[in-house]
């Protein structure tokens, strides 16, 4: 049997303890809420204060930040990083290696093609 919790040692004597989520074993730390619904691929990455909805899909590489917020039934392709306290709608689909600034809000089902760049604060899409 795998282990479930891991420690990551992210700089100089700074560690940080993740436990495996059991649908993808992907890292979801301490003080995140991640439905056991949710896919979290085992290379990706869910920090402290992010909610992932059920149904929700996060692939290879991908990185949700502190504080952000993933709807019911998002697709979040490969080597995505949502930043801080940035807000995903329902039904949303992320492109690969797409970047999403901090305090973001991607609307209820908007798509973003590969490579896309949402800047901090920005509003992309209709969002509830």
């Amino acid at each position: 049997m795998k282990r479930m919790n891991e420690e990551v040692e992210l700089g100089e004597g700074v560690v940080a303890k993740y436990r495996r989520h059991e649908n993808g074993r992907g890292y979801v730390a301490a003080g995140a809420r991640v439905h056991p619904g949710a896919f979290v691929s085992g290379t990706a990455y869910v920090e402290s204060g992010a909610q992932v909805g059920a149904e929700t899909w996060i692939g290879p590489g991908s990185w949700i930040d502190h504080g952000a917020v993933i709807g019911t039934k998002v697709f979040i392709g490969q080597n995505v990083h949502v930043g801080e306290d940035s807000v995903i709608g329902n039904g949303a689909r992320l492109g690969s290696y797409s970047k999403i600034g901090p305090a973001a809000r991607i609307g209820v089902s908007a798509h973003l093609e590969r490579d896309s760049h949402i800047p901090a604060k920005t509003v992309f899409g209709r969002v509830a």
